[in-house]
């Protein structure tokens, strides 16, 4: 395995003292989601970038191995969840390894958080997959700092995770992006689990909201109505959903308002996974535009969280709810970071 050393990032004077060394340690795929916090985080304290190989056996083992962390750091891995069967071994792994070797914490950054759907048990014998997964992460990390996690049944993460948590709101973001790239839009919640990410960016957005009615019969077979939008004749409907999966969702809402005669909808979502051919679907289905967040990396146009996950890793340390008071006046909520 091949690592870089130890990355120190040029900060300023004006960091905050109160707080320990901040190392970032990205796991394989999240090494530039690590050095935007890092770089974003340089002003406000002392944090560095650490390096994390994984390497795979033959038969199908892996081996995590982390560059030793400095006497008394705060260590964070950084790892968004998509596709978390091949990533949570190791990351375990790494997190257990960080404490072994004298990391005085170890957090996690998490923009997405996996396994948070399946949060009942649907059919006898069914794990409820999100309480695993928490008893998991809750046993390895000191706290938790993800992006708006999938709450349904489950309202708030500490009813499942027994570690610190922090959850950042994407609406601010996907508002601001709305206000500067769609005229006079119609915010749609394509199905009632989206009503609460829809109203927030509406309320946020200044703009009126519906939400369709979703019957799901499979996991590619959906059906939406669509209320009467005569009212709102000549805005741009912008759907608006937590996560785009296998985007079966999107594509009958699409097809539902493109038979309603609005002009070409665009998609806005926290969390872009576009599973298989989602995205095309998505398109061939009338999207005018697509866009999502940084959460997960993906090929549509990008709301950037970096400044803002900077923000609460900060929070996160500081044991404070004002960490925003830190960060510098040109960087509001809500703006373009």
């Amino acid at each position: 395995m091949r690592w870089i050393s130890c990355i120190a990032i040029q900060a300023s004077s004006t960091w905050n003292h109160d707080v320990n060394r901040i190392t970032l340690y990205p796991m394989p795929g999240n090494e530039a989601r690590a050095l935007g916090i890092a770089q974003a985080l340089s002003t406000r304290a002392d944090v560095g970038l650490g390096a994390c190989a994984v390497h795979h056996f033959p038969d199908g083992e892996s081996l995590a191995q982390i560059q030793p962390p400095e006497p008394g750091a705060q260590a964070v891995l950084v790892c968004t969840l998509n596709q978390p069967d091949a990533k949570t071994v190791p990351l375990l792994m790494a997190a257990a390894t960080l404490r072994d070797l004298g990391a005085a914490s170890v957090g996690l950054v998490a923009p997405y958080l996996a396994y948070m759907r399946q949060d009942k048990r649907f059919l006898p014998g069914q794990a409820i997959s999100a309480q695993v997964y928490a008893r998991w992460l809750s046993a390895h990390f000191d706290w938790l700092l993800t992006v708006d996690p999938h709450l349904h049944r489950i309202r708030a993460l500490p009813q499942i995770y027994t570690l610190r948590s922090r959850v950042l709101r994407a609406a601010p973001r996907m508002a601001a992006w709305i206000a500067a790239n769609v005229a006079n839009p119609l915010i749609v919640g394509p199905d009632g689990e989206s009503a609460q990410w829809a109203a927030d960016v509406a309320g946020r957005a200044g703009a009126p909201m519906v939400v369709l009615e979703k019957t799901r019969l499979g996991d590619k077979d959906v059906r939406v109505a669509v209320p009467d939008l005569r009212r709102h004749a000549g805005r741009t409907p912008v759907l608006i959903d937590d996560i785009i999966s296998s985007g079966r969702t999107l594509v009958a809402a699409l097809e539902r308002l493109r038979e309603a005669g609005t002009p070409p909808p665009v998609c806005v979502a926290v969390h872009g996974l576009f599973a298989g051919d989602a995205l095309a679907a998505i398109r061939e289905a009338g999207a005018a535009r697509v866009a999502c967040t940084d959460t997960v990396d993906h090929p549509v146009e990008n709301i950037s969280l970096t400044v803002d996950l900077a923000l609460d890793v900060l929070a996160m340390h500081v044991q404070r709810q004002d960490a925003r008071a830190l960060v510098p006046p040109d960087v509001a909520e809500g703006e373009a970071p």
